[in-house]
């Protein structure tokens, strides 16, 4: 055995005084806890030690404000012990509520058991692919899976387990638990970065005979598919003006006639046309003008 650790936190009393709250007293009063467990051959980086724990602190509080409004997690992770081939720690997850009723409620073993199965069944998500509408889509989520992974991914012998642990006369019983080995973690970081690109590609989406406005133009031509240095606003897809390219060599000739040649300001027009809009991480971020169906005067 190389040694072990056991941590300290510090909390503040009423009074503004700090106390030491030790691991043996979080023993005392949680029965319920997490255990993490790397098991590796080679030496884990630090950087990526560290990244195990924050990233499952992180999703463990994403889970108690998902599932049970009015909760909030505080989790406090202790390093059990070290030894050749393998680390392992103990996270009391500290989850309380704004209101004493619905702490009653809240059953700890129960609520760390539902929280394993579900961060299993999320990274086996990632694994296959498989992802639900809305899962792993902002980078903080991605970054935490990642170090979720890296941990282990370098070593050709590693694993990774969690579990959801529960103490009864002092015997320890394991009631959830999931583990993956080095060639998942693998696989888990390069369709997390696959994830990544897919996120950043703008997507398209239709929309017809929607008013547009000018807020910028320009008398030269752009090539088709190419930005134009314009930029127009669509009330009814977002309250911000946004660049524009031309989808077709036939809607870019209609407005740029308005532009060029028209008696009246461009600006003082109105044009009814169909749009792809491009969107990125579900925002608007470019129009792409397919087609010009009508040509307005606004009123002042």
């Amino acid at each position: 055995m190389w040694g072990s650790y056991l941590g300290i936190c510090r909390e503040m009393r009423g009074n503004g005084q700090m106390f030491e709250k030790s691991y043996a007293q979080f023993m005392r009063e949680q029965r319920a806890l997490l255990t993490l467990t790397l098991d590796t051959d080679e030496p884990v980086e630090l950087g990526d030690f560290i990244g195990a724990f924050t990233s499952l602190a992180n999703e463990f509080d994403r889970f108690v404000e998902t599932e049970y409004p009015g909760a909030h997690s505080d989790p406090k992770m202790y390093v059990k012990e070290v030894r050749h081939g393998s680390i392992e720690a103990d996270i009391f997850t500290g989850v309380k509520a704004i209101a004493p009723i619905v702490i009653a409620h809240i059953d700890q073993i129960m609520l760390l058991e539902d929280f394993v199965r579900r961060w299993g069944e999320r990274f086996k998500a990632i694994l296959t692919g498989g992802y639900a509408k809305g899962q792993l889509e902002s980078s903080s989520e991605l970054k935490d899976w990642a170090d979720t992974a890296k941990a282990i991914a370098s070593d050709p012998a590693a694993s990774h387990t969690l579990k959801a642990a529960y103490f009864e006369d002092g015997k320890k019983e394991i009631r959830a638990s999931f583990i993956f080995n080095a060639s998942q973690a693998r696989t888990a970081l390069q369709n997390i970065e696959d994830r990544k690109k897919a996120l950043a590609k703008p997507d398209h989406h239709a929309h017809e005979r929607v008013l547009m406005i000018f807020t910028r133009s320009d008398i030269n031509d752009a090539d088709v598919g190419k930005s134009s240095g314009e930029r127009v606003k669509i009330e009814e897809l977002s309250d911000k003006s946004l660049s524009i390219m031309y989808g077709s060599e036939v809607a870019e000739a209609r407005i740029k006639h308005e532009i060029r040649d028209a008696d009246e300001n461009v600006y003082k027009k109105g044009f009814v046309v169909d749009v792809l809009v491009k969107v990125r991480s579900g925002k608007p971020v470019a129009y792409s003008i397919t087609n010009v169906h009508d040509v307005l005067d606004l009123p002042d």
